[in-house]
């Protein structure tokens, strides 16, 4: 897979994205990152990408010829453009694993104001945000996607048995996770864990699945696909 950004600051946002599992993924030649500066496209001695709204406000927009430009330059057949936006579809972990099966991706990191949007409208495949929140550019938004896409690519993590125990794979959080010592600052490792029993192991985390979503995910917990055996545990 290859993805790329179109972006005002893409060195910073590629070496964000360039450590441990997805350092070695790109190495490996399992996912390739690049980036590109539409300042570079731009058609004035300036080089500017951006200008004022028209009806007035404060900021400034990017604009649609410049984003255009750059975007030609490395659009394929096989493209699928992704615009960060706060007012986009909330990213999840379906559209990663939607995302993870295609051969190429760009994202379009919005700042300032936003982009204009004859660009969006004529361009995007999709837009999405991270959150009910802004920040100051599109290029976080995308190194996070970017980061819930490349690991889902095989052969990217090590043990893809993970994947499965993964939060909000089947719809529901993760379970809480212990290691050595067995007690510290008088908190103790919960008993069935250190049991051996794992179909004792299995049930426990699985209620703790299930009690955590309910608890901090109300949301989630209302559509999640819950059988009778989740129905017992919660009991």
């Amino acid at each position: 897979m290859r993805i790329d950004f179109i972006s005002l600051f893409p060195d910073s946002l590629l070496a964000g994205l360039r450590h441990g599992v997805i350092e070695r993924a790109e190495k490996e030649k399992l996912v390739e990152f690049r980036g590109i500066n539409p300042r570079d496209f731009a058609t004035d001695k300036y080089r500017s990408v951006d200008d004022e709204p028209y009806g007035g406000g404060p900021g400034m927009v990017l604009k649609a010829d410049v984003l255009a430009s750059a975007l030609k330059s490395i659009l394929q057949p096989n493209s699928f453009v992704v615009v960060t936006d706060p007012n986009g579809t909330l990213f999840q972990h379906s559209h990663a694993e939607d995302l993870s099966r295609k051969e190429h991706i760009i994202f379009v990191c919005g700042h300032y104001e936003g982009i204009d949007e004859r660009f969006v409208e004529k361009y995007a495949n999709a837009r999405f945000s991270i959150g009910d929140f802004v920040v100051t550019g599109g290029e976080l938004p995308a190194a996070l996607m970017a980061n819930a896409i490349a690991r889902l690519i095989p052969g990217v993590l090590g043990s893809p048995e993970s994947l499965c125990e993964d939060a909000f794979y089947d719809g529901l959080l993760t379970y809480p996770q212990y290691t050595r010592p067995e007690e510290w600052e008088g908190l103790k490792v919960p008993e069935v864990l250190l049991s051996g029993d794992h179909q004792a192991i299995a049930r426990w985390r699985r209620r703790q699945r299930l009690l955590l979503t309910r608890k901090y995910r109300p949301d989630l917990f209302a559509r999640a696909p819950l059988s009778k055996n989740d129905l017992e545990l919660l009991k």
